[in-house]
């Protein structure tokens, strides 16, 4: 069972920028896609970003393309979401995940995805 632990959020304004990371232990994630969900108060989880087992390979919420970037270090087992040009809308507990395969499927539904982290809080600031 692999165990993933997010960082890097916090506080920002609107406009500003934050790193995410997500780093594995217990199994390497290099063979799997992994993707990026985040859930505000009151909704439901979403998803953001996911990316292939070799980086190849993204796809991101509509909302998001062009100011999110999800990349991978396999050496690392560590995956990042740089957010940029965040907007308070994007307010919300980030959460990285491990997708049951390697390659993306075009569907990100949470059932897609077998292990997840603890999260952590993103809020943007107007």
């Amino acid at each position: 069972q692999v165990q993933l632990v997010e960082s890097g959020g916090g506080l920002v304004q609107a406009g500003g920028s934050l790193k995410l990371s997500c780093a594995a232990s217990g199994r390497t994630l290099s063979s799997y896609a992994m993707g990026w969900f985040r859930q505000a108060p009151g909704k439901e989880r979403e998803f953001v970003a996911a990316i292939s087992w070799s980086g190849g390979s993204t796809s991101y919420k509509d909302s998001v393309k062009g100011r999110f970037t999800i990349s991978r270090d396999n050496a690392k087992s560590t995956v990042y979401l740089q957010m940029n040009s965040l907007k308070p809308e994007d307010t919300a507990v980030y959460y990285c995940a491990q997708a049951r395969s390697s390659y993306l499927s075009g569907s990100y539904n949470q059932a897609s995805f077998g292990s997840w982290g603890q999260g952590t809080q993103v809020t943007v600031s107007s």
